[in-house]
């Protein structure tokens, strides 16, 4: 008897992904909704996927390339921004909308039974969008400015698998933290605000990190996209590896996505009671 408590005390907490493969109907059904959602009843319609990212880029060019000058090695600066761009407009992106993602679907949650997960994972799916409207901008930047992309772009797919981890992790914990704690709602407005100039996007890493001590650094590293960032523009661009210190990004990318599906899965039981 005592076995079988313990048996289904680990069934509890076990990330069971055959029921995600099995309810991946649902998953592509939701994905698709929050598609079409997103620009219905918009003059623009899908046209504003493309207004953001060169109204930031220009701002980025005005401000950073312009009237601080921000060295880039050469890079001409449109391009050095659109680099940094293109990964965090997609984790941006997973942030915002996987945070209130639970909230959002807790008639669904209440009525019916599914693997809560399917929920944010699905907004990882409408955020390459975004993710492939940046890379459009970065083709046509690299078409105007005569740039040939860096032999290091073999390991381009490795930053890009590293991005869609490192937003799922951050957007995991965000969903199933929010169901309890109200106040993350607020909370993840300023994060992306903040992580947008505490990223390496609109300025290189050794531009922080030379004038920072060592404890600095590691302390600016354990932003999961600064390392992430800076190694997905070498990845294009070329030029010096990321920091030493990249390696503590990477690794606390792979820490949150663990934890954050243990964490989802506990609170998975009693999300219809609380949300």
């Amino acid at each position: 008897m005592e076995k079988l408590v313990v048996d289904a005390d680990k069934q509890k907490y076990a990330l069971n992904l055959h029921e995600l493969i099995r309810y991946r109907d649902l998953f592509w059904v939701l994905a698709y909704r929050d598609l079409r959602v997103r620009y219905a009843q918009t003059f623009l319609g899908l046209f504003w996927a493309f207004v953001q990212p060169a109204a930031t880029l220009l701002i980025f060019t005005i401000v950073f390339g312009k009237a601080v000058k921000v060295d880039t090695g050469g890079v001409p600066y449109p391009v050095f921004a659109i680099c940094g761009m293109a990964g965090w407009t997609y984790f941006a992106f997973v942030l915002n909308q996987s945070g209130n993602s639970i909230i959002g679907a807790q008639e669904m949650i209440k009525k019916i039974y599914f693997p809560r997960l399917v929920i944010p994972l699905s907004k990882a799916v409408v955020g390459f969008v975004d993710f492939t409207i940046a890379m459009l901008f970065l083709a046509i930047l690299f078409i105007i400015y005569g740039i040939i992309p860096s032999g290091n772009i073999v390991f381009m797919p490795v930053f890009i698998l590293l991005t869609l981890i490192s937003s799922l992790a951050v957007g995991i914990w965000l969903s199933a933290l929010t169901i309890r704690y109200r106040d993350f709602q607020h909370v993840v407005p300023f994060l992306v605000q903040f992580g947008l100039y505490a990223t390496p996007i609109a300025y290189p890493a050794s531009t922080i990190v030379d004038n920072l001590p060592s404890w600095g650094s590691i302390m600016y590293y354990m932003n999961p996209m600064a390392g992430i960032v800076e190694g997905f523009r070498w990845s294009i661009l070329g030029g010096d590896p990321p920091s030493v210190y990249a390696w503590i990004s990477f690794s606390l990318t792979f820490l949150l996505f663990i934890s954050g599906l243990f964490y989802f899965k506990r609170v998975e039981r009693i999300m219809a009671d609380i949300v």
